[in-house]
């Protein structure tokens, strides 16, 4: 597994243990549907990480992967500061975050779906 493959998949297994740690702490400590959000989405794009980098389809998916973890990471932190702080991270996290990534999406879209170069012989 390549580095930055290697990186990403830490990444989201710390998305996802912090998503689990995020819904614990939003049911007893009373995050409401803010933390209840920010840890959906940390769990569901951490998932979809790890599923980036079993395919092995190059660096494209992987650089559209870190943007996708840096999106949700972004996302997610400004609705627990929300939560749990009662401030915005800074202006226009959430908004950011959400934005880069419905980019990644679509990024991870061409990624998989442009067919890939052949192979020089």
């Amino acid at each position: 597994m390549a580095p930055a493959q290697r990186f990403l998949v830490v990444l989201a297994a710390l998305m996802g243990a912090s998503g689990v740690a995020l819904a614990a702490a939003g049911t007893h400590v009373g995050g409401g549907e803010l933390a209840r959000t920010a840890s959906l989405f940390l769990i569901l794009h951490a998932a979809a990480l790890i599923a980036v980098c079993a395919h092995r389809a190059g660096p494209w998916p992987t650089l559209a992967g870190l943007a996708l973890a840096a999106g949700a990471i972004l996302f997610s932190a400004d609705l627990a500061a929300r939560a749990f702080l009662g401030a915005k991270l800074f202006p226009y996290a959430a908004p950011t975050g959400g934005s880069l990534m419905i980019l990644s999406w679509l990024a991870l879209a061409l990624a998989f779906g442009l067919p890939r170069p052949a192979a020089p012989s």
